[in-house]
């Protein structure tokens, strides 16, 4: 059989494939998967072998017109974020990065020294991004930073998105090496332009990726676009806000929780907000996962949150793939804490403010206008209670709260697809949104 579209996941340790046909009422027209073999030295051992699981469970063989993947293989997008002032275009950069989908591996604000030099070389990033001033603003921070990395000659694409004023000599500095020039991120007092170096990032990790070890071959196999797993899920969340409205996504995985939302936000929020949150917010909580991470969250479970188990119970029937009901129950339990805690550090909060006109402030981001939460990930579309546990993230008071509200509707990505209908939005925005709502059942 002949499909439009193969779309991989190239996972840090599995590799799933996905055979779709937009004529056929299905779509989904078969899955296989097998371990990612980046380890081994060749990514492509495992994407073959996927395959070959895929027409084995077909039982005929499957061509396709184009193939497209994500991956969070050979570590992922490691960014290292470079700017002027920690609250302000610091965070700008590294909400554009994370939106992305990179793995922020080190933060600096104000001029590099040796050490952070040091470090940068020990990370060897993916990409390294510059920002530093509004526009028009201060300039030396960032021309400082460009001269130094510069003269490292690491060999690592930077990506700079400070002060346009900067952009001329900027472009001297890197003359000659990998450069990315995008829009500033901050540039204006408190307004953020994250989006444009979000399109660069994606840009620049599908044209290195292939540099990765591992990731060589890649390009053998696949032959359209090939992006960043989260980034692929933050552009199914774009959509779904472009075509829906207010969306708010949670993937809980075996090692990191990611948190996704698209919104602005009420206006009452915004107006006692301290400082701007971008519309389209991505949260990595890389210590919370049902596997990797387990004892952590087993730690932080209270004894109201045991389900009358004990600890060490819990901590002996964790799996990778639980297959008993006592695995499945204690892996749910995990899920639910992990779900709790990444969304109370995603949101923001109001405080109360004393001998001021101004009675309350706000900070961080606000979820209260959310109309749908989607749950993806393993753990909540593959355990029986993911929606229970949804539920559960929703305020069912009237109060001001920067939480959202019990009117929210509750999906599930049952064909586990929001990274594939991500990448395959890059192509086909309106096949992508066929089999979004295929999967959450809309």
């Amino acid at each position: 059989m002949k499909v439009d579209y193969l779309i991989a996941e190239i996972g840090s340790t599995t590799t799933v494939v996905n055979a779709l046909k937009f004529s056929d009422n299905k779509i989904l027209i078969a899955q296989g998967k097998y371990y990612t073999t980046v380890l081994q030295g060749d990514v492509t051992i495992g994407l073959k072998n996927a395959i070959a699981d895929m027409e084995k469970g077909f039982g005929e063989r499957i061509t396709w017109n184009k193939m497209l993947a994500t991956s969070s293989a050979a570590g992922g997008l490691k960014i290292t974020v470079h700017g002027l002032v920690e609250d302000m275009t610091v965070k700008a950069a590294r909400e554009a990065a994370l939106g992305a989908g990179g793995i922020i591996k080190m933060v600096t604000s104000s001029k590099l020294y040796r050490s952070d030099i040091k470090k940068i070389k020990n990370i060897k990033p993916n990409l390294i991004m510059i920002a530093g001033g509004t526009d028009f603003g201060e300039r030396d921070t960032a021309i400082y930073n460009c001269e130094v990395l510069s003269k490292e000659n690491l060999g690592i694409p930077i990506i700079y998105c400070g002060n346009k004023a900067n952009v001329e000599d900027v472009k001297e500095i890197f003359k000659g090496k990998e450069l990315y020039i995008v829009d500033n991120v901050y540039p204006r007092i408190d307004e953020l332009n994250v989006e444009p170096a979000r399109e660069v990032i994606q840009k620049a990790f599908e044209k290195n990726i292939i540099k990765a070890p591992g990731m060589d071959r890649i390009k053998e196999v696949v032959d359209g676009i090939i992006m960043p797993t989260p980034g692929a899920v933050m552009e199914s969340a774009k959509l779904l806000y472009k075509n829906l409205g207010d969306v708010l996504v949670i993937d809980v995985g075996g090692a990191t929780t990611d948190v996704h939302s698209v919104t602005e936000g009420s206006t009452e929020i915004q107006d006692i907000l301290i400082s701007p949150e971008p519309k389209a917010k991505r949260t990595v909580e890389g210590d919370l996962g049902v596997y990797i991470n387990s004892i952590n969250l087993i730690n932080l479970l209270e004894n109201r949150e045991l389900e009358n188990l004990d600890k060490e119970y819990i901590k002996n029937h964790i799996r990778a793939i639980p297959y008993s009901n006592e695995e499945k129950a204690c892996s749910l339990i995990l899920t639910k804490k992990a779900t709790e805690l990444a969304i109370n550090r995603h949101i923001g909060y109001i405080k109360r403010v004393y001998g001021s006109k101004n009675k309350f402030v706000a900070y961080g981001k606000d979820l209260s206008k959310i109309k749908y939460i989607v749950g993806t990930g393993g753990a909540l579309t593959r355990l029986k209670g993911g929606t229970e546990i949804l539920e559960n993230t929703r305020y069912i008071k009237d109060d001001l709260t920067m939480y959202p509200r019990k009117e929210a509707k509750i999906l599930i990505d049952n064909m586990y697809i929001m990274a594939c209908a991500g990448v395959l939005s890059k192509e086909n925005e309106d096949y992508a949104l066929v089999l979004l709502k295929k999967s959450l059942g809309l």
